[in-house]
């Protein structure tokens, strides 16, 4: 990116600023017209595949569902995604292709890395507000990465939440002592600096900290260590299944039965199901209500509309949910530069995302969302219910 382009950027969002997000009347503003695009480089195939699915049907469903409902300001949206296999260079080419060929007003990636990549040539266009399942806090920039938003929390503020959930409901004088088990990815490691920190401010014990492989891990070695340490919790991160329940077998032989604790995408059913086959009550921090929830209106929108479309459909992951709300954030957006008369350009999105200070994502997270800085800091306590099979909440809405 140019200083220029880069000057023109700054200068623009300066404007946009000073003016405000709904000044009617601007000099450019321009008509709206025909489809909004969305665009996305889903890994519907290698080794997030899983999620690249439902991530992939989360966002195509929400257009679906929303056009259902008569569209943006009388506009259909119009999704279009090519597979990134998860990887980079695919995810970036994907991206200049359909940038190029439809000229999209969002875009939906498939990783940190991805939105990195393609962060420049992104805001360079001055065209594209875009999103993805990562939480990365580098990604959550509304300064260096004024064209993403991240639907949900960061890392790091998903492990403050869990250190106070600790913190209010321990018992006695005496802490309880936490073990820190993660890969060696962003995904693994990012938001432990944020956890370490809440926790000694809340004086938390930390009493071992374990760096893993991503898959693949000899876990003997590092039971070993946790042994010695003897946590009551163990706080796994990085991780959607493996190699959780091999430390937790482990453990158990060691004759240690610490709580089992983890954050989002470790939360889903894979996890809960094979830790609960276990006698595990995990216990975590989720960014949105589970797709049994009966009290979001729009997740009961969400599970009348898979009843109709896909009734074989019986599990709404959270990275469905991640997607769907990530269309919803990009439609309230548009919305909001129509309603304004201003183009779909990055400092009127940009300011029109700011805005949402309070808004309702029809219950899918819990209180109302703040996406002044680009996220949203909200986060809730669940524990597996052997009984029900299922996550249930263990506490209110927490926001930090």
């Amino acid at each position: 990116m140019t200083d220029l382009n880069r000057r023109k950027l700054v200068q623009a969002l300066g404007a946009a600023s000073t003016l405000g997000p709904f000044a009617i009347g601007s000099a450019q503003a321009q008509a709206h017209k025909g489809d909004i695009v969305i665009g996305a480089s889903q890994p519907l195939t290698g080794v997030f595949s899983f999620a690249g699915t439902a991530l992939h049907y989360g966002l195509g469903d929400f257009v679906q569902w929303k056009n259902s409902q008569g569209g943006v300001a009388g506009r259909k949206l119009r999704y279009v995604s090519e597979d990134s296999g998860f990887k980079l260079d695919q995810g970036v080419a994907i991206f200049k292709k359909i940038m190029a060929a439809e000229k999209p007003s969002f875009f939906f990636g498939d990783s940190t890395q991805w939105a990195k990549a393609i962060s420049q040539d992104a805001i360079a266009s001055n065209s594209i507000l875009t999103s993805s399942p990562s939480l990365a806090s580098v990604v959550a920039d509304p300064k260096g990465m004024p064209q993403h938003v991240v639907p949900g929390p960061t890392y790091p503020k998903l492990h403050e939440i869990l250190m106070e959930y600790i913190a209010r409901t321990s018992r006695g004088a005496e802490k309880p002592k936490i073990a820190y088990v993660y890969a060696d990815t962003e995904f693994g490691r990012d938001g432990i600096p944020g956890g370490k920190a809440r926790a000694e401010k809340l004086g938390l014990p930390i009493v071992a900290e374990i760096v893993t492989k991503q898959s693949g891990v000899d876990v003997a070695p590092e039971v070993a260590k946790l042994r010695r340490a003897r946590p009551d919790i163990v706080i796994f991160q990085g991780y959607i299944l493996s190699p959780m329940p091999e430390f937790v077998r482990q453990l158990r032989e060691a004759g240690l039965n610490p709580q089992i604790m983890g954050t989002s995408w470790g939360l889903d059913k894979p996890a809960y199901d094979a830790l609960g086959a276990l006698g595990v009550r995990l216990t975590g921090v989720g960014m949105y209500r589970y797709g049994h929830d009966t009290e979001s209106a729009m997740i009961g929108n969400i599970r009348d509309y898979l009843g109709k479309a896909r009734p074989e459909v019986k599990h709404i992951s959270p990275f469905y949910l991640c997607a769907w709300l990530s269309g919803m954030i990009f439609a309230e957006v548009a919305a909001r530069c129509i309603k304004a008369n201003k183009p779909l350009q990055l400092p009127d999105m940009k300011a029109a995302l700011e805005s949402m200070k309070d808004w309702d994502t029809g219950g899918v997270t819990g209180l109302l969302a703040d996406l002044t800085g680009h996220q949203i800091p909200v986060g809730r306590m669940y524990q597996y219910d052997p009984d029900k099979k299922s996550m249930e909440p263990a506490s209110g809405w927490i926001r930090v």
